[in-house]
Parts: structure tokens; C-alpha cells; sequence
């Protein structure tokens, strides 16, 4: 792949993301697994896996409204919840007549 067309999802994430979905094909997808690889409960990686997954959707979203971008960043900063960002992105495109 070249360098400069890796999607931006890809740039976005930090290297201990990168690192976790290393481990996690590595492993088969094994969350068992990945638990005993970082010394957490299953619980523990779920969650991590969850959070990664909702970080990777909201990236590889293809809507580039500068107000929407900084909701997503909140998110990704964990400023506020997937939850919360998508309320407020919901409410913004009811309010703009997007939905």
C-alpha cells in the first residue's frame, strides 16, 4: 500500500491502538488471548476492543463538517463519550435538516 493512501482511520489511531489489533490478528482475534498477552480480565480487553471499534467508525466516517470533526475529536481524545458525540451529531444534523 502506498504510504499515501492510507486511510485516515489508519492515521488517526495511536500506537498503542495499533499495537492492540497487532496482537489481536496475531492471536487469531482471541480475546482470551489478548488477555493474558497484557495481564487483564476479558472484561477488560472487550472494552478496549469496543472503544478501538467505535474510534475506527467514527474516523472512517466520510462526513467532513468542520463541527462534526471536533465532536469526533472529543471522542477520540475521550473528552467525551461515543455516546454523548453522537447525540450532539444527531441533534446537529436533525437541527440542519440532514436526517
Amino acid at each position: 500500500m502506498d504510504r499515501n493512501n492510507i486511510p485516515n482511520w489508519v492515521l488517526a489511531l495511536e500506537n498503542e491502538d495499533l499495537e492492540f489489533i497487532k496482537n489481536f490478528v496475531l492471536n487469531s482475534g482471541s480475546l482470551k488471548e489478548i488477555a493474558k498477552i497484557y495481564d487483564v480480565s476479558y472484561p477488560t480487553v472487550r472494552l478496549r476492543l469496543d472503544r478501538l471499534i467505535e474510534k475506527i467508525k467514527l474516523n472512517d466516517s466520510l462526513e467532513n463538517e468542520e463541527f462534526i470533526k471536533f465532536i469526533k475529536r472529543l471522542t477520540i481524545d475521550d473528552r467525551i463519550s461515543v455516546e454523548d458525540a453522537k447525540l450532539i451529531i444527531e441533534k446537529y444534523k436533525k437541527e440542519r435538516g440532514q436526517e
